[in-house]
């Protein structure tokens, strides 16, 4: 049956939703020759514009019809890892609408766009957990982080191959607009227009930043990638300059005065912030006042002024593997709100009566002034629990034992304790990375650790429990969700295939999960099992309401204990001031409409700040496996794929791809059930946690990749069937 153009023309334009055609190139696509159908093609499309049936951008390229504007929303545009995205609907509309790459358009990470929902699909805002699908119709708004990548030459023209995930598309730099770059040059650039996926970005470069592979032009590169802020504004500076050092007679007479208490401080060696302080007194012979002492940086960052306005955007001090970018300058982190010792500081303080066992009896909240009476090292530490003699081994001994009972606490009651391995770089003189060191976790860290917590919880427990409806108080919660049900079951499937039995019924029991972490302690396979466990994991987040905090099994938690480096922190010191003063009626109003957004802003930044942290030691790591080409390492199988196997050394953490293509022993078949690649003909199989020898043969820096093969395949070592 001849179908008539009007159905040829829709029909093509719905099957090339983001793509826009001139005129003349519909023409060539429908294959009309005749000049007659031709001028028919022509009224055609003006009629259906007019109409509204399709739709016409710039330059009189023609689109498949826009949604009526009653349907569309507008939203911001989230890549995710997996390659797909959603829309994160902006008020007054609430809940977002799931994007898949296809129905992506020309919307890069950050960008505000405009969104249809598919017909039939759930509504967004709906609040029964459903995600609606749709499509991004517009870019209205580019997000200004520029883009990092390689400059490129081609015979007539240059062109930047960009770093950034979910751009795939080389981005054209005309003539004249390069900044003396050169071809290899790692650069910043700018997106000026981008009108269809199908063609290619124009843009502009913004800055050079050395050239690609090294390693000082690449973490730059992850610097800019991330729109982390290098320096601080001059009025920002000058703002911090202004803060005299000196306290005021005054402030200290407003305040509980500790600065006769035994108290110090417990940092890594390099630390040049010191935020906490603990101390510890005994009562009588079942109990003790523990005392832990944050710097009151609320004091001097006040609500709205420009230090706190800086201080919100950053939301977090970012620790990249060779720098850190702190949240405030530091005039006010290193200096005046660091507990240096000997040195009197302003602090709020939580002062607990703890017996023996761990258990709060009572408690205190106030704002104090404190001296620390030394600055010590978790390495310091470590010796005196360790039976070294120094300065305050009584109260470090006795902090030691309570400390220990709190965190058996903890485990009883169900908390996860991920013995997650770190590493450290020690760099030559160039500030090249010369050694991968594993971080210990030591007892001192556990010190730190279990008493942060519990201040933690007491400030959250202070303003969360026991409210009347009329008395109920917004506040920052620091809140972790059960697992997600689906990743929990993969989980269960991936350790069950590495010999340990953890039944889907027993995935949500914090209790059991615990236990499976402590059976695998030790063994090669514990990083690999912590790392996918983690990943199993919902993210804990900043949230003005409370669900209580799944890893930790605290009904109520809180960040108090980091000011100098965390906004939600300073915030909650805020609160917990203006609590304490009777904060009024509309004054807590106004503060419930504000937390929402402070709430979602500190945890995207925090996400960003990990972010960023992973992409720097990536870059070191590579920097490092540059000088070890050839060598061999001990690994172990950390993921299986059907390109080839994921593979990490055991000892540097760094982990690198063996392609399959480097398998050349025999054809090997992906087994997604199974977690393994089977040999055809040799039935030899590699599976997730095997043991291996790797050689290093490829590292690419500009790509970000590694690569191995097999030094003796034959040689994988076996673990035991079964550890039930």
């Amino acid at each position: 049956m001849n179908r008539t153009l009007k159905e040829r023309l829709l029909e093509f334009l719905a099957k090339h939703p983001h793509e826009k055609f001139k005129q003349k190139v519909l023409a060539r696509r429908l294959s009309i020759t005749d000049p007659a159908e031709y001028h028919a093609l022509q009224k055609l499309l003006k009629d259906l514009h007019q109409e509204g049936e399709i739709g016409r951008g710039k330059s009189r390229r023609y689109t498949h019809a826009v949604p009526p504007a009653h349907h569309q929303l507008t939203g911001v545009f989230h890549l995710e890892r997996n390659g797909s995205g959603f829309v994160q609907l902006l008020p007054p509309m609430k809940g977002k609408v799931s994007i898949a790459p296809r129905f992506m358009q020309t919307a890069l990470d950050g960008d505000t766009v405009r969104v249809v929902a598919f017909e039939g699909s759930v509504g967004p805002g709906d609040g029964d957990g459903s995600v609606p699908e749709g499509e991004i119709i517009d870019v209205l708004e580019r997000n200004p982080r520029p883009i990092v990548g390689t400059l490129e030459k081609g015979k007539n023209f240059f062109f930047v191959v960009p770093d950034q995930r979910g751009l795939e598309r080389d981005i054209y730099i005309p003539k004249g607009k390069t900044l003396g770059a050169r071809p290899g040059d790692k650069v910043v650039v700018q997106i000026d227009a981008w009108e269809s996926r199908n063609l290619n970005p124009e843009g502009h470069i913004v800055e050079q930043l050395g050239k690609s592979g090294d390693v000082l032009a690449e973490m730059k590169s992850v610097a800019r990638k991330f729109s982390l802020p290098l320096s601080f504004p001059r009025s920002v500076l000058e703002a911090a300059r202004s803060i005299p050092e000196k306290i005021p007679p005054a402030e200290i007479a407003r305040r509980l005065d500790l600065r006769e208490l035994i108290c110090f401080t417990i940092d890594p060696e390099d630390a040049k912030d010191f935020d906490d302080a603990v101390s510890l007194e005994p009562l009588d012979d079942s109990h003790f006042r523990l005392g832990v002492h944050i710097a009151d940086v609320s004091h001097y960052v006040t609500d709205g002024s420009i230090l706190d306005e800086e201080a919100r955007k950053r939301g977090t001090s970012v620790y990249l593997a060779n720098d850190v970018i702190p949240m405030l300058p530091e005039k006010l982190s290193n200096d005046i709100c660091s507990l240096r010792p000997d040195v009197d500081r302003l602090t709020y303080s939580v002062l607990m009566t703890v017996s023996k066992q761990g258990t709060v009896r009572s408690y205190e909240i106030h704002k104090t002034v404190i001296t620390s009476k030394r600055r010590f090292s978790y390495g310091e530490v470590q010796d005196v629990i360790t039976g070294k003699r120094g300065p305050f081994s009584r109260e470090i001994i006795a902090m030691y034992h309570l400390s220990q009972a709190l965190l058996k606490g903890r485990l009883k009651n169900g908390a996860l304790d991920f013995d997650t391995t770190e590493i450290k770089f020690r760099y030559d003189e160039s500030g090249k990375p010369v050694e991968i060191l594993q971080k210990s976790r030591l007892d001192a860290h556990r010190l730190i650790e279990e008493f942060m917590l519990l201040a933690n919880r007491t400030v959250a427990e202070h303003i969360g429990i026991s409210r009347k409806e009329d008395q109920i108080r917004p506040f920052i919660y620091r809140v972790h969700d059960v697992p997600p049900p689906e990743k929990m079951k993969d989980f269960c499937a991936f350790v069950e295939h590495l010999g340990y039995s953890f039944p889907i019924d027993q995935a949500r029991s914090s209790v059991m999960l615990q236990k499976l972490l402590d059976k695998v302690r030790g063994t090669e396979e514990e990083n690999v099992i912590n790392e996918v466990a983690i990943r199993s994991m919902a993210k804990a987040v900043y949230s003005d309401f409370n669900i209580g905090h799944y890893g930790l099994a605290f009904r109520h938690y809180t960040h108090f204990t980091s000011p100098i480096r965390r906004y939600p922190d300073l915030m909650v010191h805020r609160l917990l001031n203006e609590y304490s003063l009777k904060m009024p009626y509309q004054r807590r109003k106004q503060v419930a409409s504000l937390l929402p957004g402070i709430c979602d802003q500190s945890t995207e930044r925090e996400r960003v700040a990990q972010d960023a942290e992973r992409a720097s030691v990536k870059v070191m790591q590579i920097e490092y496996m540059k000088r070890h080409l050839g060598e061999e390492f001990h690994a172990i199988i950390s993921g299986v794929v059907k390109f080839g196997l994921f593979v990490e050394i055991t000892d540097l953490l760094v982990e690198g791809l063996i392609h399959i293509r480097d398998l050349d022993d025999d054809y090997y078949l992906f087994d997604e059930k199974q977690f393994s690649l089977t040999g055809r003909s040799t039935r030899r199989r590699y599976r997730l946690g095997d043991k291996v020898t790797i050689q290093v043969i490829r590292v690419d820096p500009e790509e970000g990749e590694i690569d191995f093969r097999l030094v003796t395949p034959e040689h994988v070592t076996r673990r035991k069937k079964s550890r039930r």
